[in-house]
């Protein structure tokens, strides 16, 4: 007896809102600069900032789909 195969799931495209664009990833660096430069340019935490500006963009946009 085979075993009972899964039923079949058409793959996800991801949503708009976390879909990556250049546009998108434009308006992230720029966030991302924004928030470096508001700590008068004190490097060591780009990761972080990339990571918030990321989460405020991408939060923006769901916010403007969703109205």
């Amino acid at each position: 007896m085979k075993p009972a195969r899964p039923a079949f799931t058409p793959r996800q495209e991801p949503t708009q809102v976390t879909k990556s664009t250049p546009d998108l990833q434009d308006q992230i660096r720029g966030r991302a600069y924004g928030l470096y430069e508001q700590r008068e340019k004190d490097g060591g935490h780009e990761l972080d900032d990339w990571l918030q500006a990321e989460a405020e963009v991408t939060q923006q946009k769901a916010k403007k789909l969703a109205a």
